[in-house]
């Protein structure tokens, strides 16, 4: 064991880049939401990029360890402290046995990703550490860690101490938040109108965000074009006969409320999708907090691959801070 939860602050978990390859028997992808952050943190203290660390949100944990290690803090902006002292984000930094890492109030983003040389060494579940605590599944003891819970770490990875990713590498959204969309199937549910509004109006965070999905609220209710229901579907205009729920998909039950599906979600259900959030933008997601104001942006399927080119890119110039020729 290297690590002992004094305190687990709020659903902190064990997490790496998840466990695809499931999806078709309802098992979720599952992994950390904002996977961009995971990685810069493995990183910097040695790791693979898929080495399993700790996601918390909103409120950080307070860890006692054990051995001597290094350890690297991205994501969020939530001050950083080492037996009382302040330490930098994004930045890998030494800890001895016997010290406390903790951290300050949330001030910016949600979520922040801790990574461990070695990485948090619990077992494997269907090829992946991450927790999916709704089906017991993976992580330490399949849930959320809790007080006096002891984390194995792995065999200790060569780092540098002070090596950062700088800044211009960090990715957090705006405010407003904007998140690109690609129309899905089922775009030609709702009428024209209904479609100009869900991508002029301005939505906000609701309070029920997580790893299952993201809830906005505030902008007009969508209208639907007129339809006998199909058999097997709900009476509802916004019910569909059941159908897969792509990553990133939004579906809006009874029109009013679009719910973004993450990293936990269900695989399908019977709610109509009205498009796709891009792959590129997804992390983002993960950063918002409750309220944050938010705008969908329209999309085309090239615009999408773009992005997705361009994120590539960001994680390329981050992994060229680690080559060995530097």
């Amino acid at each position: 064991m290297a690590i002992k939860v004094i305190h687990p602050g709020l659903a902190t978990s064990v997490q790496d880049l998840g466990r695809p390859g499931y999806f078709h028997l309802g098992i979720p992808l599952g992994g950390a939401m904002d996977r961009l952050a995971l990685k810069a943190a493995n990183l910097l203290v040695g790791n693979a990029e898929g080495a399993a660390g700790l996601e918390a949100v909103f409120l950080g944990p307070k860890l006692e360890f054990t051995r001597d290690t290094m350890v690297a803090v991205t994501g969020a902006d939530m001050p950083i402290k080492l037996d009382g002292e302040e330490r930098p984000g994004w930045t890998a930094f030494k800890v001895k046995a016997g010290q406390l890492l903790s951290f300050e109030f949330l001030k910016k983003g949600a979520r922040i990703y801790i990574a461990v040389s070695g990485g948090i060494d619990v077992p494997l579940a269907l090829g992946s550490r991450s927790t999916y605590a709704i089906g017991a599944l993976g992580g330490f003891k399949g849930r959320p860690l809790a007080i006096g819970d002891e984390l194995p770490v792995g065999e200790i990875a060569f780092s540098e101490e002070g090596k950062s990713i700088p800044p211009e590498l960090r990715r957090h959204p705006g405010k407003p938040a904007e998140l690109r969309v690609l129309p899905g199937l089922y775009w030609d549910r709702i009428t024209e109108e209904s479609g100009r509004n869900f991508f002029e109006d301005e939505w906000k965070v609701a309070p029920e965000a997580d790893r299952m999905g993201y809830r906005f609220r505030g902008g007009r209710k969508l209208d639907f074009v007129p339809r006998t229901p199909p058999f097997g579907a709900g009476s509802d205009p916004s019910n569909i006969v059941d159908s897969c729920y792509p990553y990133g998909s939004i579906q809006v039950p009874g029109g009013t409320e679009p719910i973004i599906l993450h990293r936990d979600a269900v695989s399908g259900g019977g709610y109509f999708m009205v498009g796709t959030v891009i792959s590129a933008d997804m992390d983002l997601i993960g950063q918002l907090q409750p309220h944050t104001p938010t705008h969908f942006v329209k999309v085309d399927m090239e615009t999408a691959l773009a992005a997705r080119k361009e994120r590539h890119a960001l994680i390329n110039q981050i992994r060229s801070l680690f080559s060995p020729t530097r």
